[in-house]
């Protein structure tokens, strides 16, 4: 954990919509004597967000993603950097290239495969060395499903060592609506499958792989959840690679690990109606003039309003089974991609800066670098974290 710094935490990007949200929740729920700053590339919106919290102590920081020597001052002066400037493959290399060699610890909400792993083949021997944690994908991609997956392991470990072959499935489901930034950042990644399958190759050329153990996402196809009653759509997020490499990491896991995730429906013909669909949107972005009408369909920085996120919900169903023995949790909360995403980035960001952690550095996941002192904080924050069945 780095110490000799000025400030605690600086976001990053806080005149965001999401920026705006995790501002406010540190405002309301960060510990007395905290040190932390807005940044971004407006002094006067920073101003505008910083009145609106009613925090005149909150420091701002003018820095630009195409200005690296405000990225090094920033990164510099912070144990670490929060930011919700993206898509992340357009903008977010330079911040994390300014942590990992400032030795910053380094969190943001991407859910962008090809980003985080060229981050990693470029990146985390650096951060390694300077002691820096590079955290990805700490909102509602992947948090949920990273630290579901973590206390199920836990849970059924509790019971007995896990020393068979373990499947796992997480089933997602929810009534929210996505914001304009995650659209346009799925909307690129899902228009680069050969950038996305390279940048795969390269990182694991580099990645080193548990000793007499494995763990790997599984290849799922659509199917059907008897026990839970659902129709399972295979997701083609991030989600199921990030819990792959807590499971490589992790021993607890056991000396062989799947995990695979779905969308959980009632009905079949929505499950085909929505392979159909994701086939046909994958189709017309590799067409460049429908790519962009497609985008133009939302705009990025755009949200639904506080009435629409206080209806909304989550909930991710963990089914493991190894061997003879089956374990069914649930991970739940509110408003997943703003509510509950906001929450999840600052307590994440809380976590690095001031608990006590496993020595941890370069590019890890939740599960690795905050593990159970992450899930206290959501815990207590309100997300769900239950054991249905097992």
């Amino acid at each position: 954990m780095t110490t000799s710094r000025d400030l605690d935490i600086v976001l990053f990007g806080a005149t965001g919509f999401t920026g705006g949200l995790v501002a406010g929740y540190l405002a309301e729920h960060a510990p007395d004597g905290l040190r932390w700053a807005l940044a971004g590339r407006s002094p006067e919106r920073l101003a505008g967000v910083r009145d609106s919290l009613g925090s005149a102590d909150v420091e701002l920081i003018e820095a630009d993603v195409n200005d690296s020597a405000s990225l090094a001052t920033l990164a510099a002066r912070a144990r670490v950097v929060i930011t919700t400037v993206g898509p992340y493959l357009e903008f977010g290399e330079p911040l994390v290239k300014a942590c990992a060699e400032a030795g910053a610890d380094y969190v943001d909400l991407t859910g962008e495969p090809e980003f985080v792993d060229r981050m990693f083949v470029k990146y985390d021997a650096v951060a390694r060395a300077n002691g820096a944690r590079i955290v990805h994908a700490c909102g509602f991609d992947s948090i949920p499903h990273d630290l579901g997956a973590y206390f199920t392991v836990r849970e059924l470990a509790a019971r007995g060592e896990i020393t068979e072959p373990l499947a796992m499935k997480g089933i997602v489901r929810s009534n929210a609506t996505f914001s304009g930034g995650t659209f346009h950042s799925a909307l690129g990644q899902i228009s680069r499958p050969r950038e996305m399958a390279a940048a795969s190759r390269e990182r694991r050329a580099l990645e080193e792989r548990p000793v007499g153990r494995r763990s790997r996402a599984a290849k799922p196809s659509l199917g059907r959840e008897r026990e839970l009653g659902y129709w399972l759509l295979p997701l083609p997020t991030i989600d199921p690679f990030i819990v792959a490499r807590s499971g490589a990491a992790l021993e607890a896991y056991g000396p062989a690990f799947s995990y695979s995730h779905f969308a959980g429906t009632k009905t079949l013909k929505y499950a085909v109606g929505g392979v159909v669909g994701v086939s046909g949107l994958a189709l017309a972005l590799q067409v460049p003039p429908l790519r962009a009408k497609i985008g133009e369909r939302v705009k990025q920085g755009s949200g639904p309003s506080q009435g629409r996120r206080e209806k909304s919900w989550f909930s991710v169903d963990f089914v493991g089974e190894s061997g003879d023995r089956r374990i069914h949790t649930k991970v739940s909360g509110g408003d997943p991609g703003y509510s509950e995403t906001s929450k999840m980035l600052a307590e994440s960001a809380l976590c690095l800066a001031f608990d006590s952690l496993p020595e941890t550095a370069g590019s890890v996941t939740t599960a690795v670098a905050m593990g159970d002192a992450l899930l206290t904080r959501l815990q207590a924050a309100g997300m769900r974290f239950e054991v249905v069945e097992g």
